[in-house]
């Protein structure tokens, strides 16, 4: 798997505890990271759990992967969305959880400054690390036992 330091929002990064929106990790200026979300090599959005995602009550959280014209990136639901993932229980949300998934095409447009947000849901989290970026390269190998 190839990594860009450049297009990397969060290495180990501790996922925000707060309900409601909120930014996890870096922003990536879309001036400096050209061709995202257009042919003809496709990047995939990477997100892995490092940490085991934590609460108090029955917690879910959502992604997004959203652009806006300012940095920060609003998180009052103004951003243009790309992406949203379904709301995993916290259950799932374990070491090694990964999500990739490839980076919509170029509708509706992408603006100048991309960022990834979590969104708890539920329950307030008290724990909980992630790592995300992108990459032309995810990893998809997977070890099997033996005769499957």
């Amino acid at each position: 798997m190839i990594l860009d330091e450049r297009t990397e929002f969060a290495d180990n990064v501790v996922i925000p505890t707060a309900l409601g929106r909120a930014i996890f990790g870096d922003t990536v200026d879309m001036s400096v990271a050209r061709n995202v979300g257009s042919p003809p090599k496709p990047l995939y959005l990477v997100i892995q759990i490092t940490e085991a995602v934590l609460s108090a009550g029955a917690a879910t959280v959502a992604f997004e992967l959203v652009t806006d014209a300012q940095a920060p990136v609003l998180v009052d639901g103004s951003a243009t969305v790309h992406w949203r993932s379904s709301d995993f229980p916290k259950a799932t949300l374990i070491i090694g959880f990964t999500v990739v998934i490839p980076l919509p095409g170029v509708k509706p447009e992408y603006e100048q400054f991309l960022a990834v947000l979590s969104i708890p849901g539920t329950a307030v989290l008290t724990a909980g690390k992630a790592n995300a970026f992108l990459t032309p390269t995810p990893k998809q190998w997977k070890a099997l036992k033996d005769g499957i």
